[in-house]
């Protein structure tokens, strides 16, 4: 009987286990792994554009890092690997939206950066084509590599530069990010 306890209470214990997370209907996993490096889900948030008087949600995105953590600047600042995967719920997302959106969002939150910025931004915005409900965008910095860039299942190419990467990952953690709860979101809180 007391075998029978301990059994109960080991798959108690082990089903309150977090294997994988949900937000919106889109289900992402608590570990990936980046070359040797395994990284967690930090968070998880909505990206939400406003419109008129109503709230789009675009895309559901989460952040990966080695280690959890709810500092913006140190996520930013540290060169070690990080992912942010990006599953879009709108029915269509232009590419000229996207674009638009990722020059501003560099612009707002580096703006002493962008000339250096600007021939891989450039780069970075010729990978990008429509994005429908159900596609799938996966950025992630590698130390001493740069930033892969993974659309729809098929790699891109990838940008050079720690700094780019900072840049690009400030978009969503710098000091104005989409929305604030997109940001809350992906630092855990």
């Amino acid at each position: 009987m007391r075998r029978i306890g301990m059994v109960v209470l080991a798959v108690m214990l082990l089903g309150g286990l977090v294997y994988a997370k949900e937000l919106q209907g889109v289900t992402m996993p608590d570990q990936v792994t980046v070359g040797s490096a395994t990284l967690t889900l930090n968070g998880m948030g909505v990206r939400i554009k406003k419109v008129a008087f109503i709230g789009i949600k675009v895309y559901v995105a989460g952040l990966y890092l080695p280690a959890r953590s709810s500092n913006p600047e140190a996520i930013l600042k540290a060169d070690e690997p990080k992912q942010i995967v990006m599953h879009f719920l709108y029915k269509e997302v232009g590419k000229d939206k996207l674009v638009e959106g990722w020059t501003e969002g560099f612009q707002k939150n580096s703006p002493g950066e962008m000339a250096a910025l600007k021939a891989r931004l450039d780069t970075f915005n010729g990978y990008w084509s429509d994005m429908k409900t159900g596609d799938v965008a996966v950025l992630t910095y590698v130390p001493g590599t740069g930033t892969k860039v993974e659309i729809k299942g098929q790699e891109m190419g990838v940008i050079e530069g720690a700094d780019f990467a900072r840049a690009l990952f400030a978009i969503w953690l710098g000091p104005k990010p989409p929305n604030e709860e997109l940001k809350e979101g992906l630092l855990g809180k």
